[in-house]
């Protein structure tokens, strides 16, 4: 597949994105615009565009790749799917009447309110630090496939490929911020939605299967096992492990984090909000399933054509992560090539689009301080937010530079892991909050008890098997820091006799 092709195509999506981008800021670019579309989005644009924002480039190439991979992981993910949609529930159900009912911009003011003004800057700088990373990691994957695929062949070289990117990202995003965003997400979902039936159409007339043999061939091909109930103690695969971590890992990751809570909290009602919130859990279940469908008949085709994993250039290990686009790229023809790219392109970019947009609200609220008082679509504001854009921008860039030089496994790995130790606290602040009635906190200690409750997951984790008889962490570990931090509160709390109001 020439690279000159797949780049004209990838010049055209952008120049299509800065298009609508231009459109939708024509009439305002104010900061209520750029913070929360003007509470005014639809909720049926929300919970489809949401879709690219949740699944991103991670879902996209590593759940596919991670089916075939020698550890065995079939379609154990799955499980982990399945408490996902349990914690979209609870966050249609408790958190979203509790932010309306609060008329919240950032999600994190409701800390500031409940517990304090330290516990309240925690909680935002949690936020900062952890989408900062998520997102850089996210953005990683597609810049790699770029890099290996297109930029390698003018050769160059690795960081002009990730400055490229976020220029685009940030050209599109920096005036209409979220309502530009709510826009070009439902069109970037919409070609990551194609891409995904397309390749899988693809990849069955490649193998001369219709639709009940391919059914077929993926139910015999031994990537199929969902439900992992062996040995608890030492796999990481176990149901209740995943299905717990996915319980919780969506409750921290999608319900206390700004990102996806801010698309949300641009309707008018919680009604809207919640009816969102259910048609996307559906849509996200339904979708994940054809991911790692996607993912077996990819290994079927690895072994019918003789195509082994591709290798790292760094470690010279075989990348998992790799194995869609070399199929895509080398093995089919010219047109689902481009499907795929379009498709990696729009799973990622909206997850970054969308993250650069709520980095800089939460900063620009919960630190400026612009949501309070009659400034807030001062032109002097508006001038703070664009630098605000673009300094986390520039952090963006060298993060992913940073990540690039010490990487050595799969994208979807290092995600989860770095959530369970940055989001736990979150869950830990919000559970006090929520839960504990007629006590107060020693706020100027609660930033250490969200230091201390890392670390100790940390020991935790890397010496579980000599300290809980041979037990293994896996995505579960998320609980075990939002309980130790909940400890940690609940010994520095003090009984009050103000009745809290939330």
């Amino acid at each position: 597949m020439s690279p000159a092709i797949l780049l004209s195509f990838l010049i055209g999506y952008f120049l299509l994105l800065i298009a609508i981008a231009f459109a939708t800021s024509k009439k305002s670019s104010d900061n209520s615009t750029f913070f929360i579309a003007n509470r005014n989005s639809k909720w049926y644009l929300v919970a489809f565009g949401m879709i690219g924002t949740a699944l991103s480039g991670v879902t996209f190439i590593s759940v596919p790749g991670e089916v075939g991979a020698p550890a065995g992981n079939q379609f154990q993910y799955f499980q982990f799917i399945l408490g996902n949609a349990v914690g979209f529930i609870i966050i249609a159900t408790v958190l979203l009447p509790l932010y309306y009912r609060m008329n919240l911009t950032s999600i994190y003011s409701y800390i500031e309110q409940r517990l304090g003004h330290y516990s309240y800057k925690t909680a935002a700088s949690i936020f900062l630090i952890s989408r900062t990373i998520g997102s850089a990691f996210r953005l990683y994957l597609v810049v790699i496939v770029l890099q290996r695929f297109i930029f390698d062949s003018y050769g160059i070289p690795f960081w002009v490929t990730v400055l490229i990117s976020l220029l685009l990202i940030w050209s599109y995003t920096f005036k209409g911020g979220l309502k530009t965003i709510i826009i070009t997400d439902t069109l970037q979902t919409f070609f990551l939605v194609l891409s995904v039936f397309l390749t899988l159409y693809f990849i069955c007339s490649s193998l001369n299967l219709d639709i009940p043999q391919a059914f077929e061939t993926i139910k015999n091909s031994g990537y199929s096992k969902v439900f992992f109930f062996e040995d608890f103690l030492t796999n990481g695969f176990h149901f209740t492990k995943a299905f717990i971590g996915g319980v919780f890992v969506t409750i921290a990751m999608t319900g206390l984090d700004q990102d996806l809570m801010q698309k949300n909290l641009s309707m008018k009602t919680i009604g809207e909000a919640q009816k969102n919130m259910f048609t996307f859990t559906g849509i996200f279940v339904i979708l994940n399933i054809f991911f790692l469908s996607v993912g077996a008949l990819l290994y079927v085709y690895a072994s019918k054509n003789g195509i082994e994993i591709p290798l790292d250039h760094i470690t010279g290990k075989p990348r998992t992560d790799f194995l869609f686009p070399e199929i895509a790229f080398n093995h089919l023809t010219v047109v689902p090539a481009i499907i795929f790219m379009l498709g990696l392109t729009a799973a990622t970019f909206a997850t970054t689009d969308s993250a650069l947009t709520a980095l800089t609200t939460s900063f620009c609220v919960d630190f400026l301080q612009m949501n309070k008082g009659d400034n807030q679509n001062s032109k002097e504001s508006v001038n703070k937010r664009h630098t605000v854009h673009v300094a986390f921008s520039i952090l963006m860039f060298l993060v992913i530079i940073i990540f690039n030089a010490f990487n050595d496994e799969s994208v979807v790995k290092g995600i989860f892991k770095v959530a369970s130790y940055t989001y736990g606290p979150l869950l830990g602040l919000y559970s006090f909050g929520l839960f504990v009635r007629n006590r107060g906190l020693h706020d100027k200690l609660v930033p250490f008890i969200c230091i201390i409750s890392p670390a100790i997951c940390y020991y935790l984790n890397a010496n579980s098997a000599s300290l809980f008889g041979g037990y293994t962490f896996s995505v579960e570990l998320i609980l075990v820091n939002g309980l130790i931090t909940f400890i940690g509160l609940l010994l520095i709390s003090k009984k009050t006799d103000q009745q809290t109001k939330f």
